[in-house]
């Protein structure tokens, strides 16, 4: 989407907006735009770190249960049969 955007149509948008905003106001807008992407990149970050620890203790209760399961007796003939 953004690939198609040359020199002279980056110039062009850097010129309006230099026009709109004014000298003194621009680095202040690159600034708090540089700040919202980074705190928006750390909170990313975050939720797909607590996703995977969410996901391992997930397994880790799963496999949990499934050794409790082994531990306990084992399933006679009689225990697999369908109910009459």
């Amino acid at each position: 989407m953004l690939g198609n955007i040359g020199l002279p149509s980056l110039l062009f948008i850097v010129l309006i907006a230099l026009l709109l905003f004014g000298p003194k106001k621009l680095p202040e807008l690159g600034r708090a735009l540089g700040k919202t992407l980074r705190e928006f990149k750390n909170g990313a970050k975050e939720m797909m770190d607590d996703e995977e620890k969410d996901v391992s203790e997930t397994r880790k209760q799963v496999n949990g249960s499934e050794a409790t399961k082994s531990e306990q007796r084992p399933e006679s003939k009689d225990d697999r049969r369908l109910p009459e």
